[in-house]
């Protein structure tokens, strides 16, 4: 830490009956008073140096009296600052530091100490040390940019937050083995330096890109953004390290969100004199700051932070812009998220849900539209091979190997996502106050491509109708039409065989696609009927390929996990289907596929469905594992 000292002599200044004075041969002439304290002072050392001071003398009416009286109530940096200055003109050593320069400063030049009044007066001093010293320093500088936030007026008329500020911004662009570090918390480097001669430094140069980020988040929230400003740019600092040092001050002054939407509190107790909604206000402000700050590069903060501050904005009710901000640059690298992360909690009067599902929609509204698109197919690559023709065969190959890296990666992009809505579903269904309407517009904006495999979102599905019990037949089918039996596992389509709560045509259909592929697995394709083999090729499935079954490993919790020990008994499952072919009355209008395939086919088809459940299952086993055993 740098210091100065000026002046000689010893210091003499003691209180008296709450008065301030000096002990001096020469009885005291002028009574200052500084916001309530009171100076007993000498005229001519004072005056000498404060052209304020002579004004204020000369015009006060009372100049003949014994103790001339002085009123200084708007005196910049207290009492403190104006000792300070008194001690100067009495020759008094003073100490000054990074801490006590600004106010020092603006205290002198509300005294207009300047060197119009006396050659060598405290202004240029001040001004020298400031310039030559303190703004040299790195913790020196940070830390007499933060003493400015007490006067913050003063100090922008004199030019000092705009000085420590580009004095800063400029050692973080410089390489860090050039940055003089007085000090740093996070090295622990002592640097003792006294411009009056004596040096004590020990310097760590550390290659550390992002060494600064820790102290610049000791600052608030205003200089922290002025600062940060002037470090963008500057052009030479990556984003990836903006984007952490935005992680570090948010994780140093942001309240941390719990799951159940609150805020934890903070390690450092606010004041007791602020309110609630103050608190609440400056958390708004110092968020909406950091949003504004966030590099435009993709990938320079994680998408967990995004989500995080995301989480933060809609309890603090930060501003629409804000929140529109964080949902596009987290629909940009949605991939990257958890499940978890998506929970963001509902505070809207509006909404009764649990959580906030509309917000979720925007970001995979933002995600999909990004324009990605699966990976490019191989006719269309050698159309390009012809057009381009010209070109030397070696570097067509290489376009098209980068064109088909990157069009991959959206696409295995929206792979995960689709794995993501799924589970986040799953989450959400439990909610009673979900309404059916959104966990199908949720579904839906998933593309098709994008799901392998259904068990995901079956499992939400069932989810969501034992979560709703109201739902009528009309609903829980408009449900079951985002479902595709075809792509459900050998476990999912057992679970589904003998779950009540989905339609007949999803019962059906499950056990009429896993018959056929099981016998397709089985190797007796010829067997299958002819009605069947119609129907399979209806849905556009070859009868002559056999399907593997899919698998999943997806953690759910224990009361939706599908165990073939909680199966009902075959009779019963068998007598379930049958009421529900009798009561069926729309089985043929939303059922089966017309395209080619009369009443009587579909009729024999159903009818082609096993009469015994149980034998149908061992058969689905039998399948499975020779299929298992060939590979």
């Amino acid at each position: 830490m740098k210091f100065m000292k000026l002046g000689s002599r010893p210091d003499t200044f003691y209180t008296a009956e709450a008065v301030r004075s000096v002990s001096s041969e020469v009885s005291s002439d002028l009574i200052i008073q500084v916001k309530g304290s009171r100076y007993l002072l000498h005229k001519f050392p004072l005056l000498s140096k404060c052209l304020r001071l002579q004004k204020l003398c000369s015009e006060s009416p009372d100049s003949s009296s014994q103790h001339q009286i002085v009123q200084l109530p708007d005196f910049p940096g207290g009492v403190e600052a104006f000792e300070l200055c008194a001690k100067f003109c009495y020759g008094i050593t003073i100490t000054l530091s990074p801490y006590n320069i600004v106010a020092a400063r603006c205290g002198a030049e509300y005294l207009q100490m300047t060197e119009e009044v006396e050659k060598g007066n405290l202004i240029q001093k001040l001004e020298v040390f400031f310039n030559s010293c303190i703004l040299r320093g790195w913790k020196d500088a940070i830390v007499s940019l933060q003493t400015t936030k007490a006067l913050p007026m003063w100090s922008e008329d004199l030019g000092i937050t705009s000085r420590s500020i580009e004095a800063v911004a400029a050692k973080v662009l410089s390489h860090p083995s050039k940055v003089s570090l007085s000090h740093s918390h996070s090295r622990r480097v002592r640097d003792d330096v006294s411009c009056n001669g004596t040096e004590s430094m020990r310097h760590n140069k550390s290659g550390n890109k992002g060494w600064w980020a820790e102290d610049l988040a000791e600052l608030s929230i205003d200089l922290y953004w002025r600062t940060m400003i002037a470090i963008k740019s500057g052009g030479k600092i990556p984003s990836n390290l903006i984007g952490d040092a935005l992680k570090i001050y948010a994780s140093r002054w942001l309240p941390n969100v719990t799951n159940n939407g609150h805020l934890k509190k903070q390690a450092v107790s606010d004041s007791d004199s602020e309110s609630v909604s103050e608190i609440a206000s400056k958390h708004r402000l110092l968020l909406e700051s950091v949003v504004s700050l966030l590099p435009a590069e993709k990938g320079a903060v994680s998408c967990g932070f995004l989500l995080k501050l995301l989480k933060a904005s809609n309890i603090l009710n930060a501003s629409s812009s804000s929140k529109m901000e964080l949902a596009r640059r987290v629909g940009l690298q949605l991939e990257e998220s958890t499940v978890s992360d998506l929970l963001i909690p509902s505070l809207s009067h509006t909404n009764d849900t649990v959580y906030d599902i509309d917000l979720v929609m925007t970001i995979l509204e933002q995600f999909m539209s990004q324009g990605q698109s699966p990976p490019t197919s191989p006719a269309r690559s050698r159309m390009a091979f012809e057009r381009r023709r010209s070109r030397s065969a070696e570097n067509i190959n290489l376009e098209f190997q980068e064109s088909r890296r990157s069009s991959s990666a959206s696409h295995s992009s929206k792979l995960k996502v689709a794995k993501l809505v799924d589970r986040y579903l799953q989450e959400v269904a439990r909610d009673v106050n979900f309404h059916l309407s959104k966990f199908i517009a949720l579904a839906e904006i998933i593309p098709d491509f994008a799901r392998h495999d259904h068990d995901d979102l079956y499992r939400a599905i069932d989810i969501f109708l034992k979560a709703h019990p109201a739902l009528n037949k009309s609903e829980r089918k408009r449900l079951c039409r985002i479902l595709d039996c075809k792509k459900l596992s050998m476990e999912a389509c057992m679970h589904a065989a003998q779950n009540e709560l989905l339609p007949l045509r999803v019962v059906v259909q499950v056990l009429f696609f896993e018959q056929a592929r099981a016998a397709a697995a089985g190797g007796k394709v010829t067997d299958l009927p002819t009605n069947i083999k119609a129907l399979l090729t209806a849905h556009g499935i070859d009868p002559s390929k056999p399907t593997a079954p899919l698998s999943t490993t997806t953690s759910i919790h224990a009361e939706d996990n599908w165990s073939v020990s909680g199966f009902k008994s075959p009779k019963s499952r068998s007598s379930t289907l049958r009421m529900k072919l009798a009561e069926d009355d729309d089985f043929n209008q939303n059922g089966l596929p017309h395209n080619g395939i009369g009443r009587n086919s579909r009729f024999k088809a159903i009818c082609a469905i096993p009469t015994q459940p149980k034998k149908m299952l061992s058969k689905f086993w039998s399948a499975n594992r020779t299929a298992t055993e060939k590979n």
